[in-house]
């Protein structure tokens, strides 16, 4: 199929319409109605790591346009879903929604009033806007990904399951420290449906160290 670009469109916006083109995860993200193709990961991860249940007790951060609560939501009928971001969400059904910045004491004293016991599983597809460099998007995203651990400790319970996002660079031997001092068992994956220029990893961790 040929490609046309309108010729006043930035060599980024160029480079980003051609790699959509081909992507059949943008495909099939269209044909089964995800909002977004990183449904595909969760899919993946969960085949591999048998991450979710139908009666999971489980929190999705960071889930705005709310592809991984999709997931969730076709998979968990008997527990029950809190999903959280700074940005809103369209409803999905069975999936409960709170509008705000997880780190947040009000937004946390949401969550947990919600759940209102320990909980089996955080996941999180969490990245920081885009700032053109690679190294400092980087460093942010892994912010991000460190202060969801953090959180997972005080709303975990002592079985529960940690899986974030993030991308590697410098901040990848703090990560995996900091989990392994929290977690009994820590692995890193990158799924197939992941771009493969892309720098992101996903970590998930097991079993919280008292």
């Amino acid at each position: 199929m040929k490609k046309i670009f309108n010729k006043k469109l930035k060599e980024s916006s160029k480079k980003w319409i051609a790699r959509n083109i081909d992507d059949i995860y943008v495909k099939q993200k269209k044909i089964q109605g995800f909002r977004s193709r990183s449904a595909f990961k969760l899919l993946e991860i969960d085949k591999k790591f048998k991450l979710l249940n139908n009666s999971s007790y489980i929190l999705d951060l960071g889930s705005s346009p709310g592809s991984w609560s999709q997931i969730l939501a076709k998979k968990i009928k008997n527990g029950k879903i809190v999903s959280s971001d700074i940005m809103p969400m369209e409803k999905i059904d069975n999936v409960h929604f709170i509008l705000g910045d997880f780190l947040n004491e009000t937004i946390q004293e949401k969550i947990f009033k919600h759940f209102d016991c320990k909980i089996d599983t955080i996941i999180s597809d969490m990245a920081a806007n885009t700032t053109g460099s690679k190294d400092l998007d980087s460093l942010r995203t892994s912010e991000l990904c460190l202060n969801a651990m953090e959180f997972s400790k005080n709303i975990l319970n002592k079985n529960g399951v940690f899986l974030s996002k993030f991308f590697m660079g410098s901040s990848f031997n703090e990560i995996r420290k900091k989990a392994k001092i929290y977690f009994k068992k820590v692995v890193f994956y990158k799924p197939n449906s992941s771009r493969k220029e892309s720098r992101e990893l996903y970590i998930l961790c097991k079993n919280i160290i008292n």
